[in-house]
């Protein structure tokens, strides 16, 4: 019998509950945070970070499709994640600490 999914997920940088996604230390160069509603999400993508694949880009985009708040722990993480939000330009992109789990709640909660 497998464990019933929280409904939060909170890793330092990344939090996530019913209401909304808070990406910390996303502004540049102030750090704040972005809140983003849950709402507002239409979907997301994941993909593994590879050797050339954002791996190490700390903070900020090298191509412009995509933003990622600061994250001096991102060549340790194995997997990005893009969120889907319509009109939002670039969209917002973060490497959580553990992928699986905010997955499973991110599906959970996108499911209601």
């Amino acid at each position: 019998m497998s464990e019933p999914v929280t409904q939060q997920y909170d890793d330092g940088l990344v939090q996530l509950d019913r209401h909304a996604i808070t990406l910390r230390r996303y502004h540049f160069p102030s750090g704040t945070a972005k809140v983003i509603p849950l709402r507002t999400v239409t979907g997301y993508q994941t993909e593994p970070l590879g050797i050339f694949m954002q791996r190490f880009r700390i903070w900020g985009s090298s191509d412009l499709r995509r933003w990622l708040p600061l994250d001096i722990r991102r060549p340790l993480k194995s997997t990005l994640v893009t969120l889907q939000i319509a009109g939002a330009k670039p969209s917002p992109a973060f490497t959580p600490e553990r992928p699986k789990e905010f997955l499973a709640v991110l599906d959970s909660l996108l499911e209601k």
